[in-house]
């Protein structure tokens, strides 16, 4: 087996071998490295990389696996890419900000990465976000600009897009993401890799993530199978989570027949503006499931536009966009211009009404989606409406459109905020083929809440239909 293929193995893979021994943790990670000197300085989808100790955990995997009769964990020797936006225990998180370079190390890890951690995953690298996690793009005065593996001119998606990026490129075996507005099923989308957005409280997280309801945080992975094992090991309540859920949900993670299931699909919710690449691979990732014996039918979904970005940027007027405000007071010049903007609208147009409205809009969309699902097993859509924008994408223009037409330089270009207002409700996002860019294009899952097994089921059949991604060198991007 060659460097590269090794690069490409599933974590469930990559076990099987290490407790054959005909692979050691130390020699992945050192195909991993090895790749990534070649590839990631053309996406540049790395922060801080820690190589030498991870190489020592790896040996020490190395030795577990060599004992006779010795027990091994979960994820044992596993390489895992965190992205950095998430406290790892004796390490700085910049959050993609300068403000943040000489950040003291965390005294712990956010509840996920200490399960991984706990598991055996090796974290040998923190992955690249936007400032404060923004945006659906990857770029930011600390880091610089993040590629799609595909086709370089075109970005990763965001927030989590380093973590997409470095699965699609071949450079992690897992890794980690967090998701407010879309931000691991975004660059899942765009990068063609599994992203899931579990139901909030569903994984337990640190503060203040923990208590937002719109944020959710999630494995990503290039398998559903790998997805699945991350996910049983991170759920479940944490003694630092108030927001932690007692119930876990047990998931499949191969394939069974979805004969006789009911799905749902909208290809543009009644009013996105729809890339003609998106909607022909939408409408074969359809055709699938029904050659999988499922009934499928289109849903109108009761939703418009007024329902739609609007209740986004009433919600980055509360928290998540007031951090910027608070950071500007004293470290503006040190910001992307991005985050400076979006300061600025705070302070501009922010009120005590609009707490309340992201609230407001979530029951209104949920009061026609709700039986929606209530009818069908799950609903299918597009991931993004366009395969992606430029890597170098300003989220603050006014001047960007879709398909000629002028559209939100932020919201109007992908499809997965709906579900963040929708927050109890798992989404997976799975790959539905290529554009004529060259940049992938994705779908969602959409269950009805709390129903994770349901979502995964019905994924499972889809990614054994097309015959899964990456395992053939040529389902892979050229470097």
């Amino acid at each position: 087996m060659s460097d590269d293929d090794l690069c490409y193995l599933s974590a469930s893979e990559a076990l099987g071998l290490f407790r054959k021994r005909s692979l050691k943790p130390s020699e992945l990670l050192a195909a991993l490295h090895k790749r990534a000197a070649k590839v990631n300085p053309a996406i540049n989808c790395f922060a801080d990389q820690y190589w030498d100790e991870a190489m020592e955990k790896a040996k020490a995997a190395d030795a577990a696996y060599a004992k006779r009769g010795g027990r091994v964990r979960p994820l044992e020797g596993v390489p895992l890419a965190v992205k950095d936006a998430q406290r790892v225990k004796g390490k700085r998180t910049t959050h993609g900000s300068l403000i943040f370079m000489d950040a003291p190390p965390d005294a712990h890890s956010d509840p996920m990465i200490e399960r991984l951690e706990k598991a055996g995953a090796i974290i040998f690298a923190r992955t690249t976000t936007p400032e404060f996690c923004l945006t659906g793009v990857t770029h930011s005065r600390a880091w610089g600009i993040t590629r799609n593996p595909w086709a370089p001119d075109w970005g990763p998606g965001g927030s989590s897009g380093g973590s997409g990026a470095a699965l699609a490129a071949g450079l992690t075996t897992l890794a980690t993401g967090t998701d407010i507005g879309g931000s691991i099923r975004i660059p899942a989308g765009c990068c063609g890799v599994v992203g899931f957005k579990p139901p909030h409280g569903r994984n337990p997280d640190g503060p203040p993530a923990n208590f937002d309801r719109f944020n959710h945080c999630g494995p990503m992975t290039r398998s559903l199978a790998d997805a699945a094992l991350m996910q049983s090991l991170t759920a479940g309540p944490h003694p630092l989570d108030h927001d932690s859920l007692r119930g876990t949900a047990k998931l499949p993670t191969k394939a069974a027949s979805i004969k006789g299931m009911k799905i749902a699909y909208s290809l543009d919710f009644g009013y996105v503006n729809l890339d003609a690449d998106v909607r022909r691979n939408t409408l074969l990732a359809i055709d699938h499931f029904r050659d999988l014996g499922a009934t499928v039918e289109e849903a109108d979904l009761g939703w418009s536009a007024e329902t739609d970005s609007d209740c986004l940027h009433w919600y980055n007027m509360m928290h998540f966009g007031r951090q910027t405000a608070w950071h500007a007071k004293t470290h503006a010049h040190l910001m992307s211009d991005y985050a400076v903007r979006m300061a600025e609208a705070v302070n501009r147009n922010s009120t005590l009404d609009d707490v309340h409205r992201p609230w407001q809009r979530s029951h209104i969309n949920y009061q026609t989606l709700g039986p929606v699902l209530a009818k069908y097993d799950v609903l299918i859509c597009p991931t993004n409406n366009v395969p992606s924008v430029k890597a170098d994408h300003d989220p603050w223009d006014m001047n960007f459109t879709v398909n000629g037409r002028k559209a939100d330089p932020e919201y109007g270009w992908v499809m997965t905020h709906p579900f963040n207002m929708l927050h109890n409700c798992p989404v997976l996002s799975l790959p539905s083929g290529f554009a004529a860019t060259g940049v992938p294009t994705g779908i969602q899952i959409v269950g009805r809440t709390w129903d994770d097994a349901r979502v995964f089921k019905v994924g499972l059949a889809y990614e054994k239909a097309v015959g899964g991604w990456y395992g053939d060198r040529k389902k892979r991007p050229k470097f």
